[in-house]
This record gives C-alpha cells, structure tokens and sequence, in this order.
C-alpha cells in the first residue's frame, strides 16, 4: 500500500478516529492512563484546557525537542496528526462517552480492557498509513540518536520521563498504566495481521 494515497489515507483518518476513542476509554474507566495520556489529563487537573489540547501542546514540544535532537527541520506532519488526534479525543472525551462515568469496579476494568483494544486496533490501522511517526515515536529515535541506547532502551526513557511529569501534575497512574506498557505493544501486532489485508490495494484481474 506505500504508493496507494487513497487506501494510506483513509488508514490514516480512521486510525487516528478509532485511537482517539481507545484513548478516550482508558480514561474514562479511572483505572490509570498510558504515561502520555496522563500527562494530558494531570495537566488537564491542573491547569484546566482540554485533554486533547493539551495532548497537542505537549507533542508541539516534542516536535521542537526532537528537531533540535536530530537537527532536523520541525515536522510538520506530525503537527498535522497532533491537531487531528487532539480533537478526536476531544470529541469522543468531551462530546460522545462523558455522558457516562462508569462507578463500578468491574465496570472501570471492564471499559479499561475495551479501550486497550480498541486503541490497538486504532494503531494498527493508523500504521497503515505509513507515514511519518507521531512526535512521541520520533523521541525514541531522537533519544536513541543522541545516545547510542536501542530503540527499546529509549523508548523506556521517554516513557519514565512522561511517568515523571503525569506524577507531578497528578495524572492517572494505576493499573491501566502497567497493563498498557506490557499489553498495547502485543495487540498492536496481533491485530495489524489482521488489519493489513483489509487496506492491501486490490489487483484487478
């Protein structure tokens, strides 16, 4: 699908939508976020603004981050898929599942569990796409870059780094933290096999 735009695109939107909602879930359950997103929403505790647009300011900082890092020149791109996530979240957050606050125990674990799929069937879409990676993927390879550590070893210093500052700024870090760190990554690749035949181009006969 790399020179298909029409497939990489409609890959790109609906993974964003369907992350959007994944992400949206995780923190409606109150059972821990992913450290970015609870970075967002501590922020969002803290400073008032909205989860998505916070989620947008703090990559706009990453993007800066990692162009100094790499010496590159900012990604725009990435600022577009910023914008595009940011409001997703936003109006699945805000506009669609707030009407709902799940008050049981096995009603959280429940959305908790529902959310961690669907954010992986949403990444395995949007990696479809094939576009440039998300300002929070780029700081792995910015941090690797700038220290020689493997891409694993980086992307567990940007996840303690973001670990870090939702601590701070009262973020929620719980169960639903640990479960998507060790979990997400392993749903991502179960479902993007399934996923990948769905947007390979079709060769008329």
């Amino acid at each position: 699908m790399k020179n298909n735009w029409k497939l990489r695109t409609i890959a790109y939107v609906i993974g964003l939508i369907i992350l959007g909602l994944g992400i949206s879930l995780v923190i409606e359950a109150s059972q821990g976020a992913g450290a970015w997103d609870a970075l967002y929403v501590g922020l969002n505790k803290q400073f008032g603004l909205t989860v998505g647009t916070w989620l947008i300011i703090v990559g706009l900082v990453l993007v800066l981050i990692n162009a100094i890092l790499l010496k590159e020149r900012l990604d725009w791109f990435a600022m577009l898929t910023l914008l595009l996530l940011g409001w997703v979240v936003d109006f699945w957050l805000y506009i669609i599942i707030n009407t709902w606050q799940p008050a049981l125990y096995w009603e959280q674990i429940g959305l908790l569990l529902v959310g961690m799929i669907v954010m992986a069937v949403g990444v395995s879409i949007y990696l479809q796409a094939k576009f440039a990676p998300t300002s929070v993927d780029k700081l792995m390879y910015a941090i690797a870059h700038r220290t020689g550590f493997s891409l694993r070893v980086s992307k567990t210093i940007g996840e303690v780094i973001a670990l870090a500052f939702a601590w701070i700024a009262g973020g929620p870090i719980g169960l639903g933290t640990v479960l998507i760190t060790f979990l997400v990554g392993p749903l991502v690749q179960f479902f993007i096999k399934r996923v990948e035949p769905l947007f390979a181009p079709r060769v008329k006969a």
